[in-house]
């Protein structure tokens, strides 16, 4: 099913939750809505789901007008961080809720509701644990239940509000990679609320980054990592260092440094460059690099990470480089010189 939203906006006393939206989501596609808190990715699940009426604007399900259509209507499935589960009702009776509690002609046969059931037991990788509740087991199995809850319905849609916000590290990493499995075998259109960027670029096959209830940009993982299209998304979607400059003779003066300007930007004033952690490498070449003295270095796994001072403007930045046996060991007090492979350029 595609998901058309057409210009919704929805206030909330002064404060604009959502501004004047647009947003075409593809048949089968697993899209990310990525922002900080507040940005408004929840408030627009609700709207899609009907949880939520927007204030103007609309939204399409397969080409429909759903302004009109009630929650079961629309055909959503919807997964919650906290999963909503029944504490008194074991894996099975959970699993089923959705389609017991269905009147008049909509409702199932009680041996159709067991086969589907078993159906998800086996999809969500639950098989032997349909008796046990909730209290029984652990947050990545209860996560389990509540999205084999939403599947039961046989949903057009699949929205999930934060999933893996309540797990810690090593399960949010697997049950990730399995969510990503999962969709590509029901090949349901799914929308995921996150503010984990990682999450976000590791799942989706296009990522909507929003602030202050409107979308900054809209793109691949790729694309919103490599090709940022403002300061915020650069700022937001990993780290980055960020520089003062000018304008100089259609050139860039950064640091004391002359700069080509990236691609055919020309401008006047004023600037910032913002440039990552792995964009920066070190440099033999006097001409062309950052002289700069370093404060501190860690270790993180199989990065190195640096700490430095550039002479020139008095600016510190963070350095990525690949750490292993062979690589150098760079102590506080001694001096690199650092070039930048990759930046952004927008005025200040």
């Amino acid at each position: 099913m595609t998901i058309n939203i057409e210009h919704v906006s929805k206030r909330f006393g002064d404060f604009a939750a959502l501004d004047d939206i647009s947003l075409n989501v593809r048949q089968g596609e697993l899209l990310a809505l990525l922002g900080p808190s507040g940005s408004g990715k929840t408030t627009l699940l609700r709207v899609i789901a009907g949880l939520d009426h927007a204030d103007a604007g609309r939204v399409l399900l397969a080409g429909e007008d759903a302004s009109q259509l009630s929650v079961q209507a629309r055909r959503v499935g919807f997964v919650f961080q906290h999963y909503a589960l029944f504490r008194h009702m074991n894996v099975r009776e959970n699993i089923a809720f959705g389609l017991r509690v269905r009147r008049g002609e909509a409702r199932w046969p009680d041996a159709r509701i067991r086969e589907r059931v078993r159906e998800l037991l086996s999809l969500v990788q639950l098989d032997g644990l349909e008796s046990r509740f909730p209290s029984q087991l652990s947050g990545g199995q209860r996560q389990r239940v509540a999205l084999a809850r939403a599947l039961a319905i046989e949903p057009k849609v699949l929205l999930l509000d934060e999933p893996f916000g309540a797990l810690d590290a090593q399960v949010r990493r697997d049950l990730r990679r399995w969510l990503r499995e999962l969709h590509d075998r029901t090949g349901l259109t799914t929308v995921f609320v996150t503010h984990d960027q990682e999450e976000a670029l590791e799942l989706a096959d296009r990522v909507a980054i929003l602030n202050r209830g409107r979308i900054e940009q809209l793109g691949s993982p790729a694309e919103t990592y490599d090709q940022p299209a403002s300061p915020f998304v650069y700022s937001f979607v990993g780290a980055v260092n960020r520089l003062p400059g000018e304008w100089r003779d259609g050139r860039l003066q950064v640091a004391g440094l002359d700069l080509a300007a990236p691609g055919a930007a020309v401008g006047q004033g004023a600037i910032e460059l913002y440039v990552r952690p792995e964009h920066l490498q070190l440099t033999e070449t006097r001409e062309g690099g950052w002289p700069a003295t370093v404060l501190s270095s860690q270790r993180s796994g199989p990065r190195q990470r640096l700490w430095a001072r550039l002479h020139a403007g008095d600016t510190e930045v963070e350095i990525e480089l690949p750490a292993g046996a062979d690589a150098p060991v760079h102590a506080a007090g001694s001096e690199v010189r650092l070039a930048a492979t990759r930046f952004g350029v927008f005025s200040a």
